[in-house]
């Protein structure tokens, strides 16, 4: 099979020869290989200027990023073999780490298949498909899949926001099995839940606060509790599980407070459990005016920075809500703040709880801070991929 070529610019390869697997649009020679020439979801092959073969890849040539190495052997091709492949070797990385076949199977890029996301829920898969590329290969995905794990169920949970950006239409599809409830079940540290798969944000489920929650359920026993944006009660749930004394859940939706509910039900601590269904900021307000206090806060958001031009207004809701949940806190609380913001630094969410610490006259001790798991494993060359936040901080009177 003949590939076409994709050349770039002069110097435009260091990236690639660094370890990086993008390409973007201005990098490339134009005049020599025009992108207007190219298909979306075509496998290319990518040359230095001076002609040297640097891997294949697949393009999107309408986008910023219009092409991402999948091999940098030139003749190796995303096939339907290299699939079955790339999903064993995923496979083989997360049973290392985790019992109960629950984790983040296929975490694009970093697994070597872009556009592409698989979670398992022991005998259910859901994958997620973003990029064209993927697409076109659609039934082998579904195939490697079946050939690697046999799973009772498979879902193709086709509705993220990615793919009005590579012009692809919304879908969910089970294509194999049945669910119970539109659910899959799943145990995380020693807790048992219910992924809403089907009407659930993403897969139904964020695998990548795993090990942060664990951190949490060392912090709980005998505390009050309070979980914002819960969703299906990942945090909130796990905290009543490991001996917190009550636990209050927060969020916009009355439908994942139902789930909330539910997956309380399900480890035998619906006691425990109180919810809250509003706009965070609003709740917390109210929470506020009502007298409540907390001995752990968890406030983890939904992406408020989704591109680089929205961080000043990104941070901004970050520091205000962590402005409002520290007011909750008892004299010797606990905030643990997340983000999953990739454009939000590294050191900006420590600084801007030590910034509320000095406004509020509370001394912030940071005690550690937390990352995604091993299931989302990062490129060291690609900082993209390294995207997830928690800094745990006890928040104590001013010394």
């Amino acid at each position: 099979m003949m590939l076409s070529v994709l050349r770039l610019k002069p110097k435009a390869e260091r990236r690639l020869k660094g370890g990086h697997l993008w390409v973007y649009s201005n990098e490339v020679d134009t005049a020599a290989t025009p992108l207007k020439d190219l298909t979306a979801g075509e496998q290319v092959v990518v040359e230095a200027a001076g002609g040297k073969p640097l891997g294949v890849a697949v393009v999107s040539p309408e986008q910023l990023i219009c092409a991402r190495l999948i091999s940098r052997d030139t003749r190796q091709l995303l096939d339907a073999s290299l699939l079955v492949h790339r999903l064993q070797v995923a496979m083989s990385s997360r049973e290392l780490w985790y019992p109960h076949s629950c984790y983040r199977w296929v975490y694009g890029d970093s697994d070597g298949l872009p556009g592409l996301v698989i979670d398992r829920f022991g005998d259910v898969a859901v994958a997620q498909i973003s990029s064209v590329a993927m697409e076109l290969l659609k039934d082998e995905i579904v195939h490697a899949i079946q050939k690697v794990a046999s799973p009772r169920v498979i879902v193709l949970k086709n509705d993220g926001k990615l793919r009005a950006v590579e012009g692809l239409p919304e879908y969910v599809e089970v294509v194999e099995g049945a669910l119970e409830d539109d659910c899959a079940p799943l145990i995380e540290n020693d807790t048992r839940f219910m992924a809403p798969v089907i009407h659930g944000q993403k897969t139904g489920w964020f695998y990548d606060h795993r090990e942060n929650r664990a951190q949490l359920n060392r912090l709980v026993k005998g505390k009050r509790v309070l979980d914002v944006f819960s969703y299906v009660g990942g945090w909130g749930v796990q905290a009543a599980r490991h001996g917190a004394a009550e636990v209050h859940c927060v969020d916009a939706s009355a439908q994942a407070l139902d789930w909330v509910e539910q997956n309380a039900a399900l480890n035998g601590v619906e006691e425990k459990l109180h919810c809250w269904e509003g706009d965070a900021f609003a709740a917390l307000k109210q929470l506020r005016d009502n007298a409540e206090r907390f001995d752990v806060i968890v406030v983890d958001p939904p992406a408020f920075i989704p591109r680089r031009k929205d961080i000043k207004a990104g941070e901004q809701a970050y520091k205000r809500i962590n402005q409002i949940a520290m007011r909750l806190l008892n004299r010797d609380g606990i905030i643990v703040s997340g983000s999953c913001s990739m454009h939000l630094a590294d050191d900006r969410l420590p600084d801007i709880l030590r910034t509320l610490g000095r406004e509020l006259d509370r001394e912030v001790m940071i005690q550690h801070v937390g990352s995604q798991g091993a299931d989302h494993p990062v490129l060291p060359a690609i900082p993209e991929t390294r995207y997830l936040k928690a800094v745990f901080a006890r928040v104590l009177p001013t010394r």
